[in-house]
């Protein structure tokens, strides 16, 4: 059994709350929810080339959830806390998800993008436990 929520639990989620809702960031939220469909590394490296907007905003969303993630499989903020206040992270998972594994090896790093891989497994059992169609139904929006 995990450790209860604590006051420290929630400030620290109110705080990355806050920074999501930061300029730059909400336009890099927006750009990967709304219009970032690569579903292979070879899409992924035409919609995302170095150098370009695109790319700077993919780095911006995953490396922020990844930050984040690391504090969920760390113990630092507590799991199920994030996972009721936190299903951008699913979204963001399942998105890259159909080719992390080419990722992962284009750049010799099996660790690309672990935290999140775990803290949206998180996520995707908290959804799964609201009813038995939430994670199918939140699935076929975002893949």
């Amino acid at each position: 059994m995990t450790r209860p929520p604590t006051y420290d639990d929630a400030n620290l989620l109110l705080k990355l709350y806050k920074l999501r809702r930061e300029t730059v960031m909400r336009d890099a939220r927006k750009w990967y929810a709304g219009e970032f469909k690569a579903k292979t590394l070879e899409e992924w490296r035409k919609v995302c080339p170095l150098g370009s907007q695109m790319n700077a905003w993919w780095r911006q969303v995953t490396s922020y959830w990844e930050m984040v993630s690391s504090m969920v499989t760390s113990g630092v903020l507590h799991p199920e806390l994030f996972a009721a206040n936190s299903m951008e992270a699913l979204m963001v998972w399942v998105k890259v998800e159909p080719f992390i594994g080419d990722l992962r090896a284009a750049y010799k790093n099996p660790g690309s993008l672990k935290n999140l891989e775990k803290a949206a497994g998180i996520v995707k059992e908290y959804l799964k436990a609201q009813g038995p169609e939430a994670y199918d139904a939140f699935l076929s929006r975002w893949r």
